[in-house]
């Protein structure tokens, strides 16, 4: 059908278009060589990209370009035409036979069947000097573009997302109020049509001047433009899944979707509104936005499902995880609470600024010359001290563009005293554990003492971003019965709000080095373990209030009590002789210890089940039955329980001894290591300590 000048409504109609269209410069620029015949100039073009990403649009802006360089234009909709040879023809029109015709054909996914027939005999048949601008949804078929006869007259454009600034001269043309264009733009993504549609829901909503949020309407109009029609609800969810992980590869989606896994995978990585890399899948950002926000207003539960699966497979990647997978897998788990942490951790993709790299000697010189550029002089001496004597903690930044190291960052294991004199942030620490909860033996703190990027120092940033994913993933993974962390940063106020959501409030002490004094960040595991850590986390993210984290319900969890050996094995003596007194169990330390909250049952529970678990040896046996007849079995006296048990009170009492020492030790292991504890509870089955992570 040939494009022409309509009367004074269309006029206005075009102007008002041309007004609000904005960017796709080297778009234009390449339409206009092939308008012009500039030499090399290639006159064919394939434009293709998912549902509102424009392209229509730039038809349009095409068709006006061709008209005003005098060109006749013929414009050809997919959705109207008859998917056969004859009526695509037909729907061409003098096309076939007029020299210098641009001919544009939008939505092609509609007739796709045609596109071998299109370029092994239509195109070929057009007068010279035609150009041609093919528009759809999906990439052109390989046949097509690795013809080598195609390599000098065919061009593919993917089309993406406008700029951040494009966007931002879209939404101020469209009238949108300043304030409210950064959450607009957070939920588009750059989408031109999720851009222009918020637009026009902020335009018309009160209060869009101090912000905005897509109303379901507009949310549900989106999701029908973007995704078009789904084949059924397991697509779906496959979708959705994609839209909550940072990437999906196969075997995240097969923890959530099963053996459906493989098919739904190849179908998601078909899709144009789909991007792959070298870890897996991911949706465009309007597409992800939109599908979380239908999917928790739309069925609350059935996100939370998909996130707790989603999350228990991420935590088992870090925990399992090399140290050089490590980095990969924590941003991936820590990318679930996006919504909840500070804005430094929605600039997912800007890590390939930078490269996380192990320290090497031949960095020393660097590392402390950016330590005093950004520090002083004082922090640069005790930098050198650490490089030192824990080189290992250091981890180096480096630009990918230039290959400069910009940054650096250092997590510093401590077991004992060390480094208190040459370093006073390490000697705060140090007082603030020995005054609050001095460590047990075998535990250990960890410092992450420098977070070092003169360029942008402790702001948001590339090196800051992955500095944190790091951080995060040492405490994820919870190796060497780590006891502590701090996070050191400059005592500004900057990062306050921050290190309380991850709940890491500022110490008392504030440490000087040089000009400049620090806070200390820090977080007992023992009194609040990462598994119950992580669960509060991820209830943030399920904005579920009411639910429980761990067995205590959300806002009365009991702060966890931290024992030396002496005192937890005297509170379990105390326990087995209180089992029956419900004032003097209530009591106890225990019911406030990390073994008895992370396992879901009361102190008495855990005791009974822990108590008639096998143990290795022949006299653990004997061992087991002392202790079950003196505490568990109803017996009233040591003397009514030898007798039961048909032996010499002296050769009892050595067993029971032998009993109590074996509940305290795996009481003990699974305080301080989470280990597995198992045995027969009292009417259900036992769970191990690490169910209880999410």
């Amino acid at each position: 059908m040939r494009a022409g000048n309509g009367g004074a409504l269309g006029d206005a109609l075009e102007a008002a278009r041309n007004r609000a269209f904005v960017g796709r410069t080297a778009e234009l620029a390449l339409f206009r060589s092939a308008l012009a015949a500039v030499l090399g100039a290639r006159p064919v073009h394939f434009v293709h990209g998912p549902g509102g990403i424009g392209k229509s649009t730039l038809l349009r802006r095409f068709a006006r370009e061709a008209r005003e360089a005098g060109r006749p234009v013929v414009q050809v909709d997919g959705r109207t035409v008859t998917p056969t040879p004859q009526g695509f023809t037909a729907a061409a029109g003098e096309a076939v036979n007029e020299r210098g015709t641009v001919l544009l054909v939008d939505t092609f996914e509609q007739c796709q069947g045609l596109e071998t027939w299109l370029y092994e005999e239509f195109l070929l048949g057009l007068p010279t000097n035609t150009v041609v601008v093919v528009a759809g949804r999906r990439a052109p078929d390989a046949r097509w573009t690795c013809d080598p006869g195609w390599a000098d007259l065919l061009h593919v454009v993917a089309l993406r997302n406008l700029q951040p600034d494009e966007a931002g001269q879209l939404l101020q043309a469209r009238g949108v109020a300043p304030a409210a264009r950064e959450a607009v733009l957070a939920f588009t993504g750059g989408n031109p049509l999720a851009l222009t549609m918020a637009a026009a829901a902020a335009l018309g909503e009160e209060g869009a001047a101090s912000g905005w949020k897509p109303s379901q309407d507009v949310i549900a109009t989106l999701l029908g433009a973007l995704l078009g029609d789904l084949p059924d609800a397991a697509h779906r969810r496959a979708l959705e899944v994609c839209a909550h992980a940072h990437v999906t590869s196969e075997s995240l989606l097969a923890a959530v979707m099963g053996t459906q896994a493989p098919d739904l995978f190849a179908w998601l990585r078909r899709q144009p509104f789909i991007e792959s890399t070298a870890a897996g899948l991911f949706p465009h950002d309007v597409v992800r936005e939109a599908l979380e926000a239908d999917l928790r207003w739309r069925d609350p539960d059935g996100f939370a499902s998909m996130h707790r699966t989603v999350h228990r497979h991420l935590v088992d990647q870090v925990r399992n995880a090399p140290d050089e997978q490590l980095l990969a897998t924590s941003s991936a788990l820590i990318y679930l609470y996006r919504k909840e942490a500070s804005a430094n951790f929605r600039k997912w993709r800007d890590g390939g600024h930078v490269e996380d790299q192990p320290y090497r000697p031949e960095h020393r010189a660097r590392v402390l010359e950016l330590a005093e550029a950004a520090e002083g002089p004082e922090s640069a001496a005790v930098c050198q001290f650490w490089l030192d004597r824990q080189p290992e903690a250091f981890r180096v930044y480096r630009a990918t563009r230039g290959g400069d190291i910009v940054a650096f960052f250092a997590w510093l294991r401590l077991r004992d005293a060390e480094g208190t004199k040459a370093d006073s942030v390490v000697e705060a620490a140090w007082s603030h554990v020995a005054a609050t909860a001095p460590l047990r033996p075998g535990e250990h703190l960890a410092v992450a003492r420098f977070h070092v990027h003169p360029a942008r120092y402790q702001r948001t940033s590339p090196p800051m971003d992955l500095m944190h994913w790091r951080g995060l993933g040492e405490i994820f993974r919870q190796t060497d019965r780590l006891a502590y962390t701090f996070v050191v940063k400059r005592d500004d106020g900057h990062w306050d709000d921050y290190m309380r959501h991850f709940a890491m409030p500022p110490a008392d002490s504030r440490p000087s080095v040089g000009a400049h004094t620090y806070v200390m960040f820090g977080h007992d595991w023992r009194t609040q373990p990462v598994g119950p850590w992580l669960e509060e986390r991820s209830q943030m993210i399920l904005a579920q209030e009411a639910r429980r984290i761990t067995a205590h319900p959300r806002g009365s969890r009991p702060e966890l009590v931290v024992l030396s050996r002496p005192e937890f094995d005297a509170a379990v003596r105390d326990a087995l002789r209180a089992l029956r007194d419900e004032d003097r169990l209530a009591a106890n330390p225990l019911n406030r210890s990390r073994v008895v909250t992370e396992s879901g049952r009361t102190l008495p529970e855990l005791i009974a089940a822990v108590a008639q678990m096998p143990g290795e040896g022949r006299s653990s046996a004997r061992h087991r039955r002392a202790l079950m007849a003196t505490y568990l079995s109803g017996g009233t006296t040591q003397e009514a329980a030898a007798e039961e048990l048909g032996i010499p009170f002296s050769t009892y009492r050595r067993h029971l001894a032998a009993g109590i020492e074996q509940l305290a030790d795996r009481l003990w292991r699974g305080e301080l290591n989470g280990l597995p504890l198992t045995g027969p509870g009292p009417g259900h089955e036992p769970t191990a300590l690490e169910d209880q992570i999410p």
